[in-house]
């Protein structure tokens, strides 16, 4: 029957921003831009948890191409050992944000090409598990754009809730520890 069907509305290119109410530790104050958000669940990268690794030393190749401060960033806590590779450019897989995309961590990198930021793992959640989760109120979904990924990673979270205006932009000022307000 026809109400049978749920239309799932693809986040696909959208970011994820952790309310001040979700403690989890994997995700405390994160920002994910989703890369792939479908009928078999959703699979995004944490932007603002870098890492003290070097590129270089995992990925000899990339290390004079990758984006300052030339670090893996924490991507999320599935698959740690995987390198997923984001490139301000058209040419590669598509994340859903004009003018960025995944890169090929495996090919060499062009010499001229754009810098690309290196992250280590990925946040995955099941078939529903998302909605579940945006329902609770765990989850802002906001717009993202093709800096996101190569912004400061310590005022991400704050900059990204500030440029939405309204009651987000004032949920950015929420301390870090609000006991000590």
């Amino acid at each position: 029957m026809w109400h049978d069907w749920v239309v799932l509305t693809s986040h696909q290119g959208r970011l994820l921003v952790a309310t001040p109410h979700l403690l989890d530790p994997n995700f405390y104050r994160t920002v994910v831009l989703l890369l792939q958000h479908d009928e078999e669940g959703t699979v995004g990268v944490v932007l603002n948890r870098p890492t003290i690794e070097a590129v270089a030393d995992h990925l000899p190749e990339w290390g004079e191409v990758v984006a300052d401060p030339g670090v893996i960033h924490y991507g999320g806590p599935v698959e740690p050992q995987v390198a997923i590779g984001l490139a301000r450019t058209e040419h590669g897989l598509p994340t859903g944000v004009p003018g960025l995309s995944v890169v090929d961590l495996a090919s060499t990198p062009p010499a001229d090409g754009p810098r690309a930021r290196v992250y280590g793992g990925y946040a995955g959640w099941g078939e529903g598990q998302l909605e579940d989760e945006l329902t609770t109120g765990s989850w802002f979904l906001v717009p993202a754009g093709p800096d996101d990924p190569f912004d400061d990673p310590e005022a991400q979270w704050q900059t990204v809730l500030r440029r939405q205006g309204g009651l987000l932009a004032v949920v950015s000022t929420f301390p870090e520890d609000p006991t000590l307000n």
